[in-house]
């Protein structure tokens, strides 16, 4: 129980990564606000947390938008009295097409979730981390960092790369104030997250590599588990990581390195 007495914010946490740290974190005793868009899929993971003896607030919101994440945060600040714990994590693929046939409103809609969801998430939070210091979790990708042939994924990459950058000026920023910025950067994970990707021409920006062997070297091409990330996420929550910040780390089973 090593995150007795701290309160984490976990966003997207209904699914996936999100759900899966938000379940680790409150196992290590943190309390925890579980922040997402689908209310029952929030709902669920706050009664797993609860059946299982912790301590949970659901917090139904937009992280694309200023006021809810204000409100959001501040509730769960007010109610459990500080906050320790921020695992930016909320985001979709979106669109994944040729850049003459991506659509400005689909780049944007992808912007907005995946970062400008990101940038909210530190300016509601920061206020409260000031207080006492804490640790600030982003969930990128390898993805526009380690590899660049996902196909059509431009909006997606831009983001993803954007959040490590700013993991990097941020953990600068914030050092005086006893707060760490990491990222984790995970390859492929078996989650539901392709449930919110629309491809369009992929033949027309896929590159033509195949690796018959699986291109995963530790599991010979079988995705990770979201509870593989999760176990990232709590280390870099704890104070065994307290020299660590402004560090992506890749929770991929090396297959940022072989792409």
């Amino acid at each position: 129980m090593e995150l007795k007495s701290r309160v984490a914010l976990v966003t997207g946490a209904g699914s996936g990564i999100g759900k899966a740290a938000a379940l680790r974190l409150a196992g290590e005793g943190a309390k925890v606000g579980v922040l997402g868009h689908t209310k029952d899929e929030i709902d669920k993971t706050a009664m797993e947390i609860r059946e299982a003896g912790g301590e949970a607030l659901v917090l139904e919101t937009d992280v694309s938008d200023e006021a809810q994440m204000r409100e959001a945060v501040g509730r769960l600040a007010e109610k459990f009295g500080r906050l320790d714990i921020v695992v930016a994590n909320a985001g979709i693929n979106g669109v994944w097409a040729p850049i003459d046939d991506l659509k400005p409103e689909e780049f944007d809609k992808t912007i907005a979730v995946n970062l400008r969801g990101t940038y909210l998430t530190f300016h509601a939070a920061v206020p409260h981390l000031k207080k006492q210091g804490g640790s600030v979790i982003v969930v990128s990708s390898i993805n526009g960092n380690r590899t660049f042939n996902t196909p059509g994924a431009t909006a997606y990459v831009a983001s993803k790369a954007a959040q490590v950058a700013i993991v990097q000026q941020l953990a600068l920023e914030l050092g005086r104030h006893k707060i760490r910025v990491n990222a984790v950067c995970p390859g492929a994970i078996d989650t539901s997250i392709n449930d919110n990707t629309t491809l369009r021409g992929e033949r027309d920006t896929a590159v033509p590599v195949k690796f018959p062997k699986g291109d995963i070297p530790i599991t010979g091409g079988r995705a990770g588990e979201s509870e593989d990330v999760a176990e990232v996420i709590l280390f870099l929550a704890s104070d065994r990581s307290r020299h660590v910040t402004g560090t992506p780390i890749y929770v991929d089973g090396g297959q940022g390195l072989l792409r």
